[in-house]
């Protein structure tokens, strides 16, 4: 498992306040599922830094897909604090819904599942474990490209 990039975001902590957004990424090689890269993403996502975080998202959804790779996001260690946060991943995985595919993301806390559920969010699948959003993507690669496009 190599780690490319981490970075703490430009929106800055108040004492006191929400935590600080960092984002990281992980490139790694799953047997089960192959290039896997995932986002883990830690602390708050709220109107301050909503957009960044989308921006990011996307910008991970598009490398993955350019590198021939599974997104995924690790929300672990996420706190939404607001809608917008909410619409920012809404806006981040509509080209995923777009095409009929789904961002798996892992083991949110329960307001945030909460709060993913109730926004039905097209673009997302959250999933209880890193191993449950693997084997999604295992069954998935399996199923593959259809020949010719029959079902």
């Amino acid at each position: 498992m190599s780690m490319e990039k981490g970075q703490l975001s430009r929106a800055r902590g108040r004492p006191g306040g929400p935590a600080p957004l960092l984002l990281q990424t992980v490139h790694e090689h799953r047997p089960e599922a192959g290039a896997v890269s995932v986002l883990k993403a830690r602390g708050t996502v709220d109107a301050t830094n909503a957009v960044e975080f989308s921006e990011t998202l996307a910008e991970h959804i598009a490398h993955a897909d350019r590198a021939g790779e599974h997104a995924v996001l690790d929300m672990t260690e996420v706190y939404l604090a607001c809608a917008a946060a909410v619409r920012a991943v809404d806006r981040a995985t509509g080209v995923l819904a777009f095409s009929g595919r789904a961002l798996p993301v892992v083991q949110p806390r329960p307001h945030v599942r909460e709060a993913l559920r109730a926004a039905g969010l097209p673009g997302v699948r959250v999933h209880a474990t890193m191993a449950s959003a693997l084997n999604s993507l295992q069954a998935r690669r399996r199923a593959g490209p259809r020949p010719g496009g029959t079902a």
